[in-house]
C-alpha cells in the first residue's frame, strides 16, 4: 500500500491512502507525519494504524497528480525542521559511474570514490547488529529544497550542470524520545550538478546543493531487496534517453540498516518531531552517457513498486553570477 499527501479542491490538506483496490482519504489526519506519530504513540505500526482509522471518501489521485495538488509524501509545517541528505557510491555499479569522473591520470593509483566505494563491498554489510564501514555522506538542504511531484526543479544561474539522479529514499520521523521512525520509502530525484563535481571531488558538497523531488507516494512497509526501475529524460514530448535503474539491498554494497546507522549515529539528528529524507544513491545517470538537460526536459522516474511515476520539468534561474553582498551591522 502506499500513502501520498494533497492539497483537496477546497485547498485543505488530506492524506490519501492507496491499495490495488483504489485510493481514499484517512480520516481524522491532514499529515503523514501526524499518522506516523499517531501509530508510535499507539504501540503500533503505521499499517494497524491506518486500519483502525477506516476508509474514507474516494479520491481521484492521478486527476490531483495532473492538476498540481499532490505535495511530498512527507513533510514538516516547519521546512526548517525537514532534512535532506543522502549517500553515495552505494550501489554495485556506482564506482564505474563516479571513479570515470574522477579519474587519476596514472592508472595503477586508486581514486578516492573507488577506495570509498571497496570500503563499502568489503564492509558495509556486517553481521545483524554490528556497525559496518561508514558510507559518503551528504547534504542537500532543507524542506525549502523539497520539490513536489510535478513541480519544476529550478537549477540556480550560477550551475554548471543540472541532471537527475533516479533513486530510492527512505523517509523518516523522529519520535519524542528520539527513536527515529521508518515511515516507508519512495521514488526520489536526487537532482545534481554533475560537473560541478567532476570540477574537482571536494565540490561535491556544492554540487548536492539543489532542489530534490520524492514521492508521488510514499511505499509502506518493508524495502523489496531487488528493486528495478525506468529512468527517462523526455525533451519537446519525445523520450531523447531511457535506461534501467537498480536498487535494493540485493544491488547495493550497504546493508540498509548500515546506511541509517550512520546518519542517525548523530544526535543532532535525533531531536523530537524532525522529519529526514534520505537518499540511498544510485548507478544510473543520463550525465554519465553524454546527456546535457536543458530547461523544458522533463525528468520521469518510474517504478511500480513506488507507486505512481514521479516526474520535474527543469527550469532555469536567471540569476547568473550577481555577487551576494553581505550587509554588515
Amino acid at each position: 500500500m502506499w500513502l501520498s499527501q494533497l492539497t483537496l479542491t477546497d485547498g485543505t490538506r488530506a492524506v490519501v491512502l492507496r491499495r490495488d483496490s483504489g485510493a481514499h482519504l484517512v480520516p481524522g489526519t491532514t499529515s503523514t507525519r501526524e499518522l506516523a506519530l499517531a501509530a508510535w504513540a499507539a504501540g503500533h505500526d503505521l499499517a494497524s494504524e491506518l486500519a483502525a482509522r477506516g476508509t474514507g471518501e474516494a479520491v481521484d489521485l492521478d486527476a490531483a497528480l495532473a492538476e498540481g495538488r499532490v505535495l511530498v509524501p512527507l513533510d514538516h509545517e516547519d521546512p526548517a525542521h525537514l532534512h535532506l541528505t543522502g549517500t553515495g557510491l552505494t550501489h554495485l555499479g556506482s564506482a564505474a559511474t563516479r571513479d570515470a569522473m574522477h579519474k587519476n591520470p596514472d592508472p595503477q593509483t586508486m581514486t578516492d570514490s573507488m577506495k570509498m566505494f571497496r570500503m563499502g563491498v568489503e564492509g558495509g554489510k556486517p553481521a545483524t547488529g554490528a556497525v559496518g564501514a561508514q558510507p559518503e555522506w551528504f547534504y542537500k538542504g532543507n524542506g525549502h529544497a523539497a520539490v513536489a511531484p510535478g513541480a519544476a526543479l529550478t537549477s540556480p544561474g550560477f550551475a554548471m550542470d543540472a541532471g537527475e539522479e533516479p533513486e530510492v529514499a527512505g523517509l523518516y520521523v523522529i519520535a519524542p524520545d528520539g527513536t527515529p521512525l521508518r515511515v516507508g520509502f519512495a521514488l526520489a530525484n536526487e537532482f545534481s550538478d554533475h560537473v560541478t563535481e567532476r570540477g574537482n571531488y571536494l565540490w561535491l558538497a556544492h554540487s548536492k546543493l539543489r532542489p530534490a523531488s520524492f514521492g508521488p507516494e510514499l511505499r509502506v512497509g518493508d524495502l523489496p531487496a531487488h528493486v528495478e526501475g525506468t529512468s527517462r529524460v523526455i525533451r519537446d514530448g519525445a523520450v531523447i534517453w531511457e535506461k534501467p535503474f537498480l536498487s535494493g539491498e540485493a544491488n547495493m554494497s550497504h546493508s540498509l540498516a548500515n546506511l541509517e546507522h550512520h546518519h542517525f549515529k548523530y544526535d543532532i539528528f535525533r531531536q523530537p518531531g524532525d522529519v529526514h529524507v534520505h537518499f540511498f544513491g544510485t548507478a544510473t545517470l543520463s550525465f554519465a552517457d553524454g546527456i546535457r538537460a536543458q530547461s523544458g526536459d522533463v525528468f520521469q522516474i518510474d517504478c511500480p513498486d513506488f507507486g505512481l511515476p514521479l516526474g520535474n520539468p527543469l527550469t532555469q534561474s536567471d540569476d547568473a553570477a550577481a555577487l551576494v553582498a553581505v550587509a554588515a551591522l
